[in-house]
C-alpha cells in the first residue's frame, strides 16, 4: 500500500496557498486543533493560507513530513449528544516543516514574507520560560522565547519597524496569561541583549500577544488495529495519522480589530472564539471538566474502575458525575457571572467527553498531583456554593471523602489534619466529609453513591 502523498490525491484538491502562519511545534495538539481549523477555513474559502512548521527540538528530523508531502489524516472519534461520531479529515494546510537546528536561516527568511502575520506555538508549559543563558542572536537560540525574539527582530529589521508589519502571536501552552508572559520574556531578552529601544517599542505596540485557551483531547496515533482498518478504508498508509475527540475550543483574547482581521480563519467555526476576556472559558474548563474529574477520581479508583469511560458506562457512577456538575458546580459558577444555560451546555459536552469509547483515560493518571489539583480546582467551588446557599454540597463532600480515602495510604493522618484546619471555615463541610468516609469504609461504594442519587431525586 502506498504512503500518503500529494500524487495520490487529486491535484486540484490542494490549491497553492501562500504561507501565512509560522508554527513552532509539530505536536499532536497543534495538528489536531489550530491546523484543523485552518484546514477547515481554507476549504471554506475564508483564509487561503498555509503553515510553515518549525521543528523546535533537536530530537528526530522532518523525514516523516517530507515523505508525506506534509499531509496527514485526522480521525475524529467520540460522542456528540450521545451520538457516535467517526469523521476523517485530510489536513493539507502545512506547506513545509523546517528544523530549527539545521535550517535556522530558512526560518528567519520565512518572516521576510509580508503575508506571514501569525505565530502559533505549543512548546509545553516549560517552553515559555526565561532562559538567562539564551541569546536571540544565536543560530539558533536555545529556547522558544529566544527563537521568537529572533524572528521578531528579523521582521523588524527587514521592514524597518513598519507598524503594519507586526504579528499576531498565539501561544497555546497551558499556562495562565500565556500571551502576556511570552511578551514579557521577549522584551526581557531584547533588553538583555541590547536589541534597541525602537525594537522593544515595536514589539510592545505593533505586535499582538494574545492570551489563549485550547481544549481538545488529542491522544495521538491510532492503535495498531484501528490504524490497519483506517488504511484499508482510505487506501493509503499514513505514518502521521492522529486521533482527536469531537469537542474542541480555541479561545483567543483580544479586542483589537487587526487581530480579528488577520485571524480570518476564526470565522469558519464558532468553536474559535475571539473575545476581550477568556476568563469565562477558563472557569468552565477548570471547574466543570477538570473539577468534576477531581471530585470523581478517588471514588472511581476505590470502586475499581480503571478508565473514565468504564466508570461512565456504569449508570450509578455516571449519575454521580452528572449531579456534581449540574446540581452543585454549575450553581456555584453563578457567583462569577457565568450563565447557567451556557454552563449546562458545556457540562453536557463534558459528559460526552468522559464517555468517549475511543479514549483510554486512566484514573491513576488523573490522580497525579491529586492534592494540589483538589485545592486549585475545587476548593473555590466549595466556597462559592456554600457562600451562595449556606449549606453543604453533598456530592462535593462525597467526592472529597473519596479523595481523602484514596490518598490516606500514601499521605496518612497528616493530610487529614491539614484539610481539617482548612475546611473548618466552611461550616459543616468537614463533618460531612468524615461521615462519608465512614460510609465508604463500611458499605459498598456504589451503594453509597446510589443512596445519594436517590436522595437527590427525592428532593
Amino acid at each position: 500500500m502506498n504512503l500518503l502523498n500529494r500524487q495520490l490525491i487529486k491535484e486540484n484538491s490542494f490549491p497553492d496557498y501562500p504561507e501565512k502562519v509560522l508554527q513552532f511545534g509539530t505536536g499532536v495538539l497543534l495538528r489536531g486543533l489550530p491546523d484543523y481549523f485552518i484546514e477547515q477555513a481554507n476549504r471554506a474559502g475564508l483564509f487561503g493560507g498555509s503553515i510553515v512548521v518549525v521543528k523546535s527540538t533537536d530530537k528526530g528530523n522532518t523525514d516523516q513530513f517530507d515523505r508525506q508531502d506534509n499531509l496527514y489524516t485526522l480521525h475524529i472519534k467520540g460522542l456528540e449528544k450521545g451520538r457516535d461520531v467517526q469523521d476523517v479529515l485530510l489536513i493539507a494546510a502545512i506547506s513545509r516543516v523546517v528544523s530549527a537546528t539545521s535550517d535556522w536561516t530558512t526560518i528567519l527568511d520565512s518572516v521576510k514574507n509580508p503575508e506571514v502575520e501569525i505565530v502559533i506555538s505549543n512548546t509545553t508549559e516549560v517552553g515559555i520560560m526565561l532562559d538567562e543563558r539564551d541569546n536571540p542572536l544565536a543560530s539558533p537560540p536555545v529556547s522558544f522565547p529566544g527563537k521568537l525574539t529572533a524572528v521578531l527582530f528579523e521582521r523588524f529589521r527587514v521592514f524597518n519597524g513598519a507598524e503594519d508589519k507586526g504579528m499576531v502571536i498565539l501561544p497555546t501552552e497551558l499556562i495562565d496569561k500565556n500571551g502576556e508572559v511570552l511578551r514579557g520574556i521577549v522584551i526581557a531578552l531584547a533588553e538583555r541583549h541590547q536589541l534597541g529601544s525602537d525594537f522593544i517599542n515595536w514589539v510592545e505596540n505593533c505586535n499582538h500577544f494574545c492570551n489563549t485557551l485550547v481544549d481538545r483531547i488529542v491522544p495521538g496515533a491510532l492503535g495498531a488495529p484501528e490504524q490497519r482498518q483506517a488504511e484499508d478504508e482510505l487506501g493509503y498508509r499514513d505514518e502521521l495519522a492522529i486521533m482527536a475527540e469531537p469537542f474542541c475550543l480555541w479561545a483567543i483574547e483580544s479586542s483589537h480589530p487587526r487581530v480579528s482581521e488577520v485571524l480570518s480563519f476564526a470565522r469558519v467555526d464558532k468553536r474559535v472564539v475571539i473575545t476581550s476576556d477568556i476568563q469565562k472559558f477558563k472557569e468552565l474548563k477548570l471547574r466543570l471538566l477538570n473539577g468534576s474529574h477531581t471530585f470523581a477520581c478517588g471514588l472511581a479508583i476505590l470502586a475499581g474502575f480503571d478508565t473514565v469511560k468504564t466508570a461512565m458506562a456504569d449508570p450509578v457512577f455516571s449519575a454521580y458525575v452528572k449531579h456534581v456538575m449540574h446540581s452543585e458546580i454549575i450553581p456555584a459558577l453563578a457567583n462569577v457571572g457565568i450563565d447557567e444555560e451556557e454552563a449546562s451546555e458545556f457540562a453536557n459536552h463534558v459528559i460526552d467527553r468522559f464517555g468517549n469509547p475511543y479514549l483510554q483515560h486512566q484514573w491513576q493518571s488523573i490522580s497525579t498531583n491529586y492534592t494540589s489539583k483538589m485545592r486549585m480546582r475545587n476548593l473555590p467551588t466549595i466556597a462559592r456554593y456554600m457562600q451562595r446557599y449556606g449549606k453543604v454540597p453533598p456530592y462535593m463532600a462525597l467526592g472529597f471523602a473519596g479523595y481523602l480515602k484514596f490518598m490516606q495510604a500514601a499521605e496518612g493522618e497528616e493530610l487529614f489534619a491539614t484539610w481539617e484546619a482548612d475546611l473548618r471555615a466552611y461550616t459543616g463541610f468537614w463533618d460531612a466529609v468524615k461521615q462519608n468516609i465512614t460510609q465508604l469504609e463500611t458499605r459498598p461504594l456504589l451503594d453509597v453513591i446510589n443512596q445519594l442519587n436517590g436522595n437527590e431525586k427525592a428532593r
